[in-house]
């Protein structure tokens, strides 16, 4: 498709709001997917880190 100007572009023939509010949408979703991941990871990793120490200190007092 050939448009005259960017305006043109971004109105995408009168379709333009839905197309934008489309990608908008998508890349939402798809960069939810990429971050949520990550931050479980790293509530994971804190998560064991801090059981190890409780271990660690209460072996100690065990001792």
């Amino acid at each position: 498709m050939y448009f005259d100007s960017f305006s043109e572009f971004l109105a995408m023939g009168g379709h333009g709001p839905y197309v934008w509010a489309c990608y908008a949408l998508a890349s939402v979703i798809i960069g939810f997917n990429v971050i949520s991941p990550l931050m479980a990871k790293k509530q994971f990793l804190s998560e064991q880190a801090r059981r190890l120490r409780r271990e660690r200190r209460a072996a100690g007092k065990e001792s």
